[in-house]
């Protein structure tokens, strides 16, 4: 039985995405050395969209933490990846590898790269716990 699609960040999406990171037996094989946390920021598109903060905190293949912020006061994460919901969709939906989209700027980065670089197998499971979550791209 196929489940209803979730709004993409909203509190439901983001705690389906922490359910499938932490029942991912290959992103848990994946990322067994990560450490790192994340702001996964959805950015406006135009006037009268929402700009939406993701808190995601990963260790060496666990998720421990992922919520949604008002603001960014109290946590500074290792990571920020923003992008509008057009480019979220396109690395969610798998259109776009994660590292081909933060070399090319359509994920805007800010953070250690080469960390990344060296996880690339972490982070493209990542995206394949992201893609497992049935989701609405709405604004």
């Amino acid at each position: 039985m196929s489940q209803e699609p979730i709004p993409f960040a909203t509190p439901e999406w983001v705690a389906a995405f922490k359910a499938a990171i932490n029942a991912s037996a290959g992103y848990r094989e994946a990322a067994r050395t990560w450490e790192g946390d994340f702001w996964f920021i959805l950015e406006p598109e135009k006037e009268g969209d929402r700009r939406v903060l993701m808190y995601v905190d990963l260790w060496h293949g666990e998720c421990r933490a992922a919520e949604l912020a008002e603001t960014e006061d109290g946590r500074t994460p290792e990571f920020r990846i923003a992008a509008p919901l057009r480019q979220w969709k396109r690395v969610i939906t798998r259109e776009i590898d994660p590292i081909r989209a933060l070399v090319t700027g359509a994920l805007k980065l800010q953070g250690n790269l080469a960390k990344i670089m060296r996880n690339v197998r972490a982070a493209q499971e990542l995206v394949l716990c992201a893609a497992s979550v049935p989701t609405r791209f709405e604004t």
